[in-house]
């Protein structure tokens, strides 16, 4: 059984929104510098640029197209806000990371019963500096992460609200009623794939949970064939609200491209009619052609990189990115100064996961706990689905959509450490020091690396300080 929500609903939002509010403005400090292309804003701001003037990316040159429309339109809104800048194209991504952290203070409130612990997930996630570099570049990564975890919290919500309906009909399966919250979770899980289509991992794994939730529902008010009760009576809606609709609203993200004459690849159709399936529209098997493009390309992404890194070394902070690092500067005494931004996870938050992970199976195992189940389902959607095709070049920043739910895990272990609310006084004492000494550390962590975060200027010694790995040169 899940945890009953605490009675401070209101102090509870005050808090989450004074948690967010501080994300955000720590990510918008600065975010102006430098006013370079970092990593891969050499192509989304131009893309979105692109589709501000024509509605579609007007990309003749080189054939880097190769991701849903969604994420290019968000950091088109700051463009038009702001301009052609690196304010413009780095805003919205400030806007999500700090979104992405007062919904995971919700979600891990829901899952543990406890404000506390809920703040303390938002907290670590603001105080990871592979999220706040994340967040302070032109990227489409937060995008997917922030949908990803708000719509998990809306499927964790319509799980509670499904599981109080089947309580009040005493044991008679009936009709469950609209389910809003499972509806929003499709319209958000499709907007991830919208982004990424990594995000239709996350859309399957908890998709089949969703359901599972359902039959322990049914289970639970000890309703005869659990099972047979849930397919029948969850099944259809969930083929609307976490299948037709996710589709809808991925079809919905391109409406540039099929608005637009010269739209990259839409007439593919019609210079090829003798191809399979003539009955479906034009712009439709276009579309579909243009995907199989892209799929190509994924599947053969394979070229070396210098900061390509595996999924096993993610964990670890094993291959971070350098994103910016001009050569040749120095002070007014004319000594050599470094400037750094590195996309690198908070270390001793990161060198937590493996451990947590653990901890977070045996949870699962012996006590059978609710909180754990979803987010080992984020953690295997977003992290071990990576090892299926070991072969591409990959990069720490697709570990972007998983690190909420490892964040999670590690709040978890801090719930044990912090002991049961009916435990001994002394040991909820010695269980809260140990936790706050925990989150000292983080805080104190982020705040040393911050210069190489930020590319703040550095000596040669104050930056080797900060370098723990040669893998990190």
């Amino acid at each position: 059984m899940s945890p009953p929500l605490p009675d401070d609903r209101r102090l509870s939002w005050v808090l989450t929104a004074v948690l967010g509010v501080a994300a955000l403005a720590v990510r918008l400090w600065g975010i102006t510098y430098p006013k370079d292309l970092l990593f891969d804003e050499a192509y989304y701001p131009r893309h979105a640029e692109q589709l501000l003037t024509w509605g579609f990316e007007y990309n003749r040159g080189y054939s880097f197209i190769v991701h849903p429309p969604l994420g290019k339109w968000l950091i088109a809104a700051g463009e038009q806000l702001f301009g052609y800048n690196s304010l413009g194209w780095r805003f919205p991504s400030a806007v999500a990371g700090a979104i992405a952290v007062v919904v995971l203070v919700r979600l891990a409130r829901r899952l543990t019963g406890s404000t506390v612990l809920g703040l303390l997930a938002g907290l670590l996630l603001a105080l990871d500096a592979f999220s706040f570099t994340l967040a302070r570049i032109g990227l489409l990564d937060v995008f997917l992460q922030v949908f990803v975890v708000s719509a998990v919290a809306c499927l964790v919500v319509d799980r509670d609200v499904v599981r109080d309906r089947v309580r009040t009909m005493g044991g008679v399966p009936t009709r469950l009623g609209p389910r809003g919250w499972r509806i929003a979770a499709g319209v958000l899980f499709g907007c991830a794939c919208s982004v990424k289509w990594s995000g239709v991992w996350f859309l399957a794994f908890f998709a089949v949970l969703s359901l599972f939730w359902d039959r322990v529902a049914w289970r639970e008010a000890r309703v005869p064939s659990p099972t047979r009760t849930a397919l029948r009576r969850g099944l259809p809606g969930a083929v609307w609200a976490l299948a037709v609709v996710p589709v809808l609203t991925y079809l919905a993200s391109f409406t540039g491209w099929f608005l637009g004459e010269t739209s990259q690849g839409k007439a593919w159709a019609q210079q090829n009619p003798e191809t399979a399936f003539p009955w479906i529209p034009d712009a439709l098997r276009s579309l579909w052609h243009e995907h199989a493009q892209w799929l190509e390309f994924h599947n053969g992404l394979s070229s070396p990189h210098p900061w390509e890194s595996g999924p096993w070394s993610w964990l670890v902070d094993g291959r971070p990115i350098l994103l910016w690092n001009p050569q040749g500067l120095t002070d007014d005494a004319g000594d050599q100064v470094v400037r750094y931004i590195l996309m690198v996870g908070t270390p001793t938050l990161w060198f937590a996961f493996v451990p947590a992970l653990l901890w977070l199976g045996w949870r699962i195992v012996a006590r059978r706990d609710p909180a754990a189940v979803p987010v080992a389902v984020g953690i295997a959607a977003g992290w071990l689905t990576w090892f299926l095709n070991l072969d591409r070049t990959m990069f720490i920043f697709y570990m972007a959509p998983a690190l909420p739910f490892f964040v999670l895990a590690v709040v978890l272990v801090l719930q044990d450490v912090l002991g049961r609310r009916d435990a001994d006084p002394l040991r909820r004492q010695i269980g809260l020091g140990a936790v706050c000494l925990y989150v000292a550390l983080v805080a104190a962590t982020f705040v040393f690396f911050y210069p190489v975060l930020t590319g703040q200027p550095l000596s040669q010694p104050e930056w080797l300080l900060r370098m723990w790995f040669p893998s990190w040169f």
